[in-house]
């Protein structure tokens, strides 16, 4: 089971100091300890709004995110939530409560515009909270929403034509909802009943016209519907008297106008129930860890003067967490391979699969782990540690067969040795004694087990370096004649040249072997590739998928209303779309 984290209250993740924002540490070290996949729920709005009575509801707290009770803004920066999700298991649920826009006090705002992004960036699910009704005001008081694209960048280089797809801000934006507080309306279009949805949508119609006044109508209503796939809206009356608003911590639920009570709740069920693990592009999840880098990414961007760029936050992500996911196999692959080998291993092949099986785990475990990986570095640094690694149990392997010959070759020859120091075959008939008892040690070497693969050559190596002696103890035989003796020198210099040759023939194979396994290395890392590689070309696929439709439906929304440059704008990005999924998919081989 992932870790699980337990704040029993909020911290503030993104200070704001003097216009200037920086990250808290301390709230970066609870992200990093979060492993757990996270929905990140952020809200926004004007200050005096009641967001954080809503973020606090979210935590199932009636005290967490400071409220206030006066005409100032309370909450500074961006603060944060961790607690653990009510509805989906090993999941965590992130609440991000945000410093009320619009401050007077503050000046200007310049920083509620990177406040407003950094929460689009972050969440998941982006709550936009506003008092009244969605009128002309609401739409101006959104008007962050229009200079999203001023303001975030979702490559690190646009296209052909200088400009940014919105498809490529739909693919990684989050799900938008609109809550209207303190809504007195009663929700009737054309003198029927609607449903808060209903209101959004029709809010978002746009006016015919091309005066400045009607784009600027328009301006933000295309932002929100062009940016957000998927859009909700909950009203909610007034929770209390004026006077007690002030107390809403203190206050219990029968406290409260029962209305807000009901619509609160439905407000938590949704978000509980529909709002998305936090997922970047080609379908990664973000868990406590990735949000720190990603924070520290955006906020680190904005300080220096740049724009906020979601794929260079992704590959800043990504080299981190490849290069972990290398050594994470590694780990794996030296575990693996320290509990199940026994050196010395009788063949070269034994320890070869054994590496094999070990390997295939290991490139696996890496493809679980990594992403974005450009030009497959990792992988390729994985595969030359990997082919170290076996190299090296290779070596070891020579060197533990051969010190286990060597010991064997001792205790086995050493009686024959001092027998042969002291003479005892100095004699006449002691060659034929000599080389029974030699055949003997030899086989009964042979028969002894566990000697591994160096067990002919140290044998060879071992009988080549006692030649002079057998050959001395040969020509002062004297029961031999001299013809005998020339035979006998042929005959050892033919089973000499004949273990040579059977040597040389190992070493061929186990070179073979090693050939062989080095090309299924490279093979299973090529698979592998392309199996991860069609597994996310299939996600991006899908991700296209729903960009079109929701590009499609938005169309002949903008053909219905009579909006015909827009659509054929639309359009333009529709085909941009449908041919990038045209595209034959490409399959990489390392080189």
């Amino acid at each position: 089971m992932a870790s699980e984290i337990h704040m029993p209250a909020p911290v503030c993740l993104i200070e704001n100091t003097e216009g200037q924002l920086v990250v808290n540490q301390e709230a970066l070290e609870i992200l990093s300890a979060t492993k757990n996949p996270l929905v990140v729920v952020a809200i926004v709005g004007l200050y005096r709004t009641g967001k954080s009575y809503l973020m606090n509801k979210l935590a199932g707290k009636n005290k967490g995110f400071s409220l206030g009770s006066t005409v100032q803004s309370h909450t500074k920066g961006i603060w944060i939530w961790c607690v653990p999700h009510p509805k989906k298991p090993d999941h965590t649920l992130v609440l991000l409560d945000t410093e009320g826009l619009g401050d007077v006090e503050k000046g200007d705002n310049q920083n509620d515009s990177w406040i407003f992004a950094l929460a689009i960036l972050l969440s998941s699910t982006f709550v936009y909270n506003s008092m009244g009704t969605i009128n002309q005001q609401a739409m101006d008081q959104l008007h962050y929403v229009t200079e999203l694209s001023d303001r975030i960048r979702a490559k690190s280089s646009p296209n052909s034509n200088g400009i940014e797809d919105s498809a490529d801000f739909v693919s990684f934006f989050p799900d938008f909802v609109w809550t209207l507080r303190d809504f007195s309306l009663e929700l009737e279009a054309d003198g029927l009943p609607i449903t808060a949805d209903e209101y959004l949508e029709n809010s978002l119609k746009l006016k015919q016209g091309t005066t400045q006044s009607d784009q600027n109508f328009n301006l933000p209503r295309l932002c929100i519907r062009k940016f957000f796939p998927k859009k909700k809206c909950f009203i909610f009356d007034r929770p209390t008297h004026r006077k007690k608003l002030g107390q809403l911590e203190t206050l219990h639920d029968n406290d409260l106008d029962p209305e807000f009570v009901q619509q609160a709740s439905a407000f938590c069920s949704y978000i509980f129930k529909n709002s998305k693990t936090k997922t970047l592009s080609g379908g990664i999840k973000v868990n406590g860890p990735r949000l720190e880098k990603l924070v520290q990414t955006y906020v680190d961007a904005i300080s220096r003067g740049d724009l906020p760029c979601m794929e260079n936050a992704i590959l800043a992500l990504a080299q981190i967490e490849n290069a972990a996911a290398v050594q994470k196999a590694i780990a794996h692959y030296d575990q693996q391979m320290g509990q199940m080998l026994q050196l010395p291993t009788e063949t070269l092949q034994e320890l070869l699969n054994l590496h094999r099986a070990c390997e295939k785990e290991a490139i696996e475990l890496f493809m679980r782990n990594s992403f974005k990986d450009i030009d497959h570095l990792c992988q390729k640094d994985l595969a030359a540690q990997l082919e170290k690694k076996r190299d090296d149990f290779c070596k070891q392997n020579v060197q533990a067969s051969t010190d286990r010959c060597s010991d064997l070759l001792k205790d086995i020859f050493s009686p024959l040795e001092e027998a042969v120091k002291q003479g005892v075959y100095s004699k006449p008939g002691g060659y034929r004694l000599l080389i029974q008892k030699i055949q003997e040690l030899k086989t009964k070497y042979l028969q002894q087990p566990n000697k591994g693969i160096q067990a002919e050559e140290v044998l060879q190596e071992y009988l080549k370096s006692k030649e002079s002696v057998t050959d001395a103890i040969l020509q002062t035989d004297q029961t031999l004649t001299e013809k005998e003796k020339e035979i006998e020198v042929e005959r050892v210099k033919a089973e000499s040249a004949q273990a040579a040759a059977k040597v040389l023939e190992e070493m061929q194979i186990k070179n073979q072997q090693l050939m062989e396994q080095k090309e299924r290395s490279h093979q299973e890392h090529v698979r592998q590739l392309t199996e991860k590689m069609e597994r996310d070309r299939v996600q991006w696929l899908d991700e296209q998928e729903r960009i079109l439709a929701f590009k499609l439906q938005e169309q002949a929304r903008l053909l219905k209303e009579g909006f015909q440059n827009e659509s054929k704008r639309l359009h333009t990005e529709i085909q941009n779309i449908q041919k990038s999924m045209e595209k034959p998919k490409k399959t990489c081989f390392l080189s």
